[in-house]
């Protein structure tokens, strides 16, 4: 499945999943994000994620309530370490930062993919 408004990318860091997001989300994109999470589960223990909003319209009601979605959110306490933004919306980056100071996830937001990408490199490798 092709997500339209969520494209993965290789953000050229080892164990690193990006995920560039434009346009109003929906659950078919969440999903097809959530089974390549789970995937990459499958050959790490441990992973980097990075998501870059170049621009967001919102998401769809219920988009994230997909059942690879869920798994993949569940998972995610154990399988990631470090959940970066850039260029989040205001509400979002906020979010972010509040749910790393919560749960078992290093999470961050910055304000440039320069900056998120930068952090993540200065984490120690990830396999």
């Amino acid at each position: 499945m092709q997500p339209a408004h969520i494209h993965p990318f290789d953000p050229g860091l080892p164990a690193t999943y990006g995920f560039r997001i434009d346009g109003k989300v929906t659950n078919e994109d969440m999903t097809a994000m959530a089974e390549r999470v789970l995937e990459a589960f499958k050959i790490h223990d441990k992973i980097d994620m990075l998501l870059v909003f170049d621009a967001i319209d919102g998401s769809d009601t219920g988009a994230s309530l997909s059942a690879a979605a869920i798994k993949a959110q569940t998972s995610s306490l154990w399988n990631v370490r470090a959940y970066v933004t850039a260029a989040a919306p205001e509400k979002a980056g906020e979010m972010v930062e509040t749910l790393g100071k919560m749960l078992p996830v290093e999470a961050h937001s910055f304000p440039t993919e320069d900056e998120a990408t930068a952090y993540l490199a200065s984490l120690p490798r990830l396999n």
